[in-house]
């Protein structure tokens, strides 16, 4: 057992706060047919989680919180602070773990979208305007469901950008995807790959993005958890859920998708107890939206080079591994992760890291990516950096910022999509990217 708990600095209070006290959107395709038929459950009659916080400081001391089924969230140099229950707090306590905790309902007030906040898509206008870019692309963009999230009735949206081969046709172009909303309540992640896809699209002609365009497969998967962020927003008002909508045993709705991949699932830093937000789900690969990500993959396995996944909140690039602490064992592939996540890094202002160095955490798309089919995958948690600046609902003020933050690195990696490895030799392969990457705003 690793000394964990000597290193810790605790503030023992568990606590009630009062209830006066503040804190802080041409046809698609058809679409496939998935046998995951599930209406969504109803609002649960009662939010019973807990906003936990715990003095702690190294991944090891997060691993051990991480590991009582507390969703790690908001992390600092020496605290941490997430969602759990009281059963999860019981579990700190045996440990002799001191810790704060107060409702969930009462640390976040949930209110209505205000009227500014009307620049986020939910679901219904997101298939609009993915309709939109395929009509203003004159050809390059097509539409396909990958599949349905878990109530049957979303589709999970993919934008292709493909002169010469749409839908699901096959193609010999190196392949880049580029996901978004794993996690419902990560907004903010849907509106970035949809941009990405928005500012190709418009800018098809200038010639360092036609180069690219030419050259390249590239796919968009803005919504990858249609029913979670529906859910999320549907009652007008934020209901912090981070899962899908599966209705669980006991009245818990949801699996974390990020922690119900294939590849070491079910390890550290993720949890059996279905009321956990980071439930790992019944089985590997149990939910109608990861089967469908993992079809996706692997029908492109012979092109596909890149995953990046983005995710919110904290503004860092992660690579793996997650489910283990240490780099990849190949030293040539972990150069080159490193190259990429460093320069990225400059153009983003995030910090780069391998994702344990968090906190070991098992199941996620990264790892599967890399671990069973040797993809390159990066995870970008994005703007704000913490809580504090806003979380997971930063306002739509933080959308263009974020984006244009973020542009230079989708680039980077877009151009690398053929051969991620030339990126320990500095290599892109236009001159005219070189030139996009170097202007400013990379514009």
């Amino acid at each position: 057992m690793r000394p964990v708990l000597a290193s810790l600095i605790f503030v023992f209070s568990l606590a009630v706060a009062s209830a006066n006290d503040a804190s802080f959107d041409a046809a698609p395709a058809k679409p496939v047919s998935f046998k995951f038929q599930k209406k969504a459950p109803a609002a649960p009659a009662a939010d019973d989680r807990l906003w936990i916080t715990v003095k702690a400081s190294g991944a090891e001391s997060r691993e051990t919180i991480v590991n009582t089924g507390i969703s790690l969230e908001e992390i600092s140099s020496d605290e941490v602070s997430g969602v759990g229950n009281a059963r999860m707090a019981e579990r700190l306590k045996s440990l002799g773990i001191k810790f704060k905790a107060v409702p969930l309902t009462q640390r976040f007030h949930m209110q209505d979208f205000p009227a500014e906040d009307a620049a986020f898509h939910n679901y219904a206008r997101l298939t609009s305007d993915l309709q939109g870019l395929v009509a203003q692309s004159n050809g390059l963009a097509s539409l396909f469901s990958i599949g349905r999230g878990w109530a049957g009735d979303k589709d999970i949206w993919c934008l292709r950008l493909n002169s010469s081969a749409h839908g699901v046709e096959k193609s010999d172009r190196p392949a880049i995807v580029y996901m978004g909303t794993h996690h419902a309540r990560e907004h903010l992640s849907t509106e970035v790959p949809l941009l990405l896809a928005k500012y190709l699209i418009e800018n098809r002609a200038k010639p360092e993005i036609a180069s690219l365009l030419a050259k390249r497969d590239v796919y968009f998967i803005p919504m990858v958890n249609p029913d979670g962020a529906e859910y999320d927003i549907a009652t007008g008002q934020y209901r912090m859920h981070r899962k899908n909508v599966r209705a669980n045993d006991g009245g818990s709705v949801g699996v974390d998708l990020n922690r119900n991949y294939g590849y070491h699932w079910g390890e550290g830093g993720s949890s059996a107890e279905p009321d956990s937000d980071i439930y790992h789900g019944p089985s590997a690969f149990s939910e109608p939206e990861t089967q469908a990500i993992k079809k996706f993959i692997e029908d492109r396995l012979d092109t596909m080079k890149v995953v990046l996944t983005f995710h919110s909140f904290s503004e860092l690039i992660l690579y793996p591994w997650g489910h283990k602490n240490g780099p990849i064992d190949d030293t040539r592939a972990q150069t080159a992760y490193e190259t990429m996540a460093k320069t990225m890094a400059q153009w983003n202002g995030y910090t780069p890291e391998h994702s344990s160095d968090l906190y070991i955490a098992s199941g996620d798309t990264t790892d599967w990516a890399w671990g069973a089919h040797k993809i390159f995958a990066f995870t970008f948690e994005l703007t704000p950096k913490s809580m504090w600046d806003g979380g997971f609902y930063p306002g739509a003020g933080a959308i263009s910022s974020t984006f244009a933050a973020n542009l230079k690195p989708a680039l980077y990696l877009l151009d690398l999509a053929d051969d991620p490895y030339r990126a320990a030799g500095g290599n892109l392969s236009s001159s005219n990217v070189k030139s996009t990457l170097t202007a400013n705003g990379g514009r």
